[in-house]
């Protein structure tokens, strides 16, 4: 069996994509996304535990994320989660892990819920929202 590098997110932009292109006018978005767990733990108490993702989309993918996203956006993207290494100014190693977006979905209700994909740029055929009333509900799970 081969294997599979595959991310799936729903989280807010935490700021406005940053756009900027290669030499051969390729446009390149980096977008810094959060995803928040909440949880109730042991004594009752509402927890909420937030992480940050960094999302990097490439070509008109790059430039449909800069033209209809914005800060608090909700958005889903999906991609492969990549590595990269680089040298910083002190020539010490640092790396960075990333989510390639290949395909992303617009969630708020203001975006229109449209489709944007490296291989399908039209609208999607019905527009998705989020229940808000999702993130206030109780989680009594047992295990």
């Amino acid at each position: 069996m081969s294997s599979l590098n595959k991310a799936m997110i729903i989280g807010r932009l935490g700021q406005d994509p940053e756009v900027r292109y290669t030499q051969s006018n390729t446009a390149v978005a980096t977008l810094n996304v959060a995803t928040t767990e909440r949880y109730k733990d042991r004594n009752g108490e509402q927890q909420e535990n937030t992480e940050w993702h960094r999302v990097v989309a490439w070509g008109r993918l790059a430039e449909i994320c800069q033209e209809y996203l914005k800060k608090g956006s909700l958005v889903y993207f999906e991609g492969p989660i990549q590595t990269n290494e680089w040298e910083d100014k002190e020539g010490q190693k640092r790396y960075t892990t990333e989510i390639k977006a290949l395909n992303m979905q617009m969630l708020d209700s203001r975006g229109g819920g449209s489709d944007a994909s490296s291989s399908n740029n039209k609208p999607a055929a019905s527009a998705t929202k989020i229940d808000d009333s999702f993130d206030e509900m109780d989680d009594d799970l047992p295990f």
